[in-house]
Parts: C-alpha cells; sequence; structure tokens
C-alpha cells in the first residue's frame, strides 16, 4: 500500500484496524470482526484479503508517527467517496464493540473519525446504538 494512492477498501480496512489498535491492544474479537466484515460486505465483494496485512502495517507506522492520525484520515478521506463515509464510521464503530466494551482511546478515536468524514451527530448516534444493538450479549 503505497501512502498516496489507497483503494476504497484499503481505506475501510485501515479505519478498522486504526479502531483496534487505538487502545495500543489488538483484540482477537476485533481481529475475527474485521475478518467478518472483510469477507461478508458487499463494499469488500471485489477486494484481496490479502492486502488486510499490508494496510494493517501502513496503520501501525502511522500511529508511530507525531501527525500519524490526521494523515490517516486525511488518506481515508482521499480514497472514499462521501457515499462510504457512515460506511466507514459504521463499521469502526463495529469493530470497537466487538470485544464488548469501549475503551476511552476508542471512544476518542470514533469522535475524531465521526470529524475527519463530517458525520452528522445524529446519524452517528444512530450508528453507534445500531453497533451497540448487535454486540450485546445476555
Amino acid at each position: 500500500m503505497t501512502d498516496n494512492a489507497i483503494s476504497p477498501e484499503d481505506a475501510l480496512v485501515a479505519v478498522m484496524v486504526a479502531v483496534s489498535v487505538s487502545d495500543e491492544t489488538i483484540r482477537t474479537a476485533e481481529l475475527v470482526k474485521i475478518e467478518q466484515i472483510v469477507n461478508n460486505l458487499p463494499v469488500f465483494g471485489n477486494y484481496d484479503a490479502d492486502r488486510t496485512r499490508a494496510v494493517a502495517q501502513t496503520v501501525f507506522e502511522l500511529f508511530e508517527e507525531e501527525d500519524g492520525l490526521d494523515a490517516l484520515f486525511g488518506l481515508v478521506h482521499e480514497a472514499l467517496p462521501e457515499r462510504l463515509w457512515e460506511t466507514a464510521y459504521a463499521i469502526a464503530c463495529d469493530v470497537a464493540a466487538a470485544d464488548g466494551s469501549l475503551r476511552q482511546q476508542e471512544l476518542r478515536f470514533l469522535e475524531e473519525l465521526r470529524h475527519a468524514l463530517n458525520i452528522d451527530r445524529l446519524h452517528a448516534a444512530a450508528i453507534e446504538r445500531g453497533a451497540r444493538a448487535r454486540h450485546m450479549t445476555l
């Protein structure tokens, strides 16, 4: 994955990896959720899932840089058509909720993502509520 040209699918994967590593711990449930999303959502229908590792490595490298998060958001904003911004936010919420708890760093990441992608607060609340409902346990 080059820093200058990433596919929309790469950008979506980058968002999922980024929310997973935002709390400095990648949990198994989050990795499984990313794999499920890539394997099942129509937006990834033509995506080469083998690219996931290279995308993840780029995210790790960006997170080591001082302005890495801003750089990541810039790449995502540029690569994704506006009609997929809510999709990016929704799958980020699903990954964050996958392990059954949201940590402060994940919540902060989601807030920053919401701002970076210009997601209306009301729409974001609905997306968040849906993610919470999908990941409830008994």
